[in-house]
């Protein structure tokens, strides 16, 4: 693992647990951070990454906290409390 995805990963958690301690402006930056990294180098995020930001106000999604999960008919749908939603297919 390059050092980019390090950081990324460390952005990860660190964005976790700003969000956990109610911090969402700190954590906002660290998921807009670890986003320009990974544009930067040319790297994907990672799924667990991808799955657990909004895409369009760039908060960490923790489920009851900031964002609402549903599961629908072959898709789960993730809803952020800036209203933005985001559907991922799953297996039944």
């Amino acid at each position: 693992m390059d050092v980019a995805a390090e950081r990324i990963d460390r952005l990860e958690a660190l964005a976790r647990a700003a969000t956990k301690a109610g911090e969402e402006g700190r954590a906002r930056e660290y998921v807009r951070l670890a986003r320009r990294i990974a544009e930067r180098n040319r790297l994907s995020l990672p799924k667990s990454f991808k799955r657990s930001t909004c895409d369009a106000c760039d908060v960490y999604l923790i489920p009851g906290n900031n964002a609402r999960i549903r599961l629908r008919n072959g898709h789960v749908v993730v809803t952020c409390s800036c209203g933005t939603h985001a559907r991922y297919p799953y297996d039944e």
